[in-house]
């Protein structure tokens, strides 16, 4: 708590800006991610390129959720405490 006096703190409405840019930022990267996959196969006749094409995308959609796991958990955090505060 020392450290963060040093700093100023976020607002209620900045987190929540942030909140919906990551939400909007995440779906926008999830709809890129089947648009490659519905793209990555056309035209490509090797096995091999499809494979690694298929395995490459499974790799970063595997990210993203991590990802998407990771702000959720961090927001669920930020809700507890903002109803503890409320309780209070």
């Amino acid at each position: 708590s020392h450290i963060m006096s040093d700093y100023v703190r976020m607002t209620d409405t900045e987190r929540d800006q942030i909140d919906q840019d990551a939400q909007i930022f995440m779906r926008t990267c999830a709809d890129a991610i089947h648009q490659l996959r519905t793209e990555a196969h056309k035209g490509v006749q090797s096995a091999q390129v499809k494979e690694h094409r298929t395995a490459v995308l499974d790799f970063i959609e595997d990210y993203l959720k991590r990802v998407c796991k990771l702000y959720s958990e961090q927001r669920a955090i930020r809700v507890k405490r903002v109803i503890d505060k409320k309780r209070l």
